[in-house]
Order: C-alpha cells, then sequence, then structure tokens
C-alpha cells in the first residue's frame, strides 16, 4: 500500500495521457476511462497543484460511475488527499468506501495508514505548541525579571 502513496509517476506517461485527456476534450467529449488515466496520473505527480487538478477530475467523475468505477474513484480521492496531507478528507472518503465495501483489505490498510499519519501530524503539532508555549513562559519570565530589577 505504501508504495501506492509514494509513487511518482514517469513524465512520459503524464504527458503521454495529458496528450490523450486534451485532444478528447478539444474534440467536445473526454471518455470516463481518458478522464480516470489522466486523473491517476496527476494524481501520483510530485506536484500538489497536479495532485490537487487530478482529484478535481475524479470528483467529477464519481456521480457519473458505475459502483465498481465509484469505488477506484473514491479510493484514488483519498489517495490524492493523503499525498496532500489532507487527512480528514482522505479519511472521510475511506471511511465512505469501507461503509459500503467493510471488508476492502486495500481500503482497510490506507485507513490505518491515514489514522497513523494523523497521529504523527498531531503529535508533532502538539511538541510545536508546547516548545512555543514554553518559549512565551520563558519569555515573560525574563521580561519579569527585567521587571523587578528595574523597580529596585
Amino acid at each position: 500500500m505504501e508504495s501506492v502513496l509514494s509513487e511518482v509517476v514517469a513524465v512520459e506517461d503524464l504527458m503521454r495521457f495529458e496528450k490523450k485527456y486534451q485532444a478528447e476534450l478539444s474534440g467536445g467529449s473526454v471518455s470516463k476511462g481518458t478522464q480516470f488515466e489522466y486523473a491517476w496520473c496527476l494524481v501520483r505527480s510530485k506536484y500538489s497543484e497536479d495532485i490537487k487538478r487530478g482529484a478535481a477530475l475524479l470528483e467529477d467523475l464519481v456521480p457519473q460511475g458505475s459502483k465498481e468505477e465509484q469505488r477506484d474513484y473514491v479510493f484514488y480521492l483519498a489517495v490524492a488527499n493523503y499525498r496532500l496531507k489532507e487527512y480528514e478528507k482522505a479519511l472521510k472518503y475511506i471511511r465512505g468506501l469501507l461503509k459500503t465495501e467493510p471488508k476492502n483489505t486495500q481500503a482497510l490498510e490506507l485507513e490505518k495508514l491515514i489514522e497513523k499519519a494523523m497521529q504523527k501530524d498531531g503529535l508533532l503539532g502538539m511538541a510545536i505548541v508546547g516548545g512555543m508555549a514554553l518559549g512565551v513562559a520563558g519569555l515573560a519570565g525574563l521580561i519579569g525579571l527585567a521587571v523587578s530589577k528595574a523597580k529596585s
């Protein structure tokens, strides 16, 4: 599963699918297959703007898809949001998928990885806030010391 989350698309593949997508778009309509292929390439990009664009394309596909297609679209939306560090959104998508397929092992594994990343980021966030609070308390103490010396 971690390889799915960290895989980066080859530039040639991205260009090939973008060209196909643009050709169909200029022709008036893009097939679901082409839009999905291009979106999946964008989601695997190393650039967050590409990932966001891929997620938007997937979101457009969800209402149009069959149940099986929707499962894929929602799964890759979770992957896209994980890669963007939008863990709450990723969790929302994967849990939506798990409501319809509670035994989907890929989705269960992704849910665990998302929760693990959230926990790691949460602890990291708390450490930063704690460090800042300690710094502010230390600064307040120094100011108090300076004020008391000034009064003496």
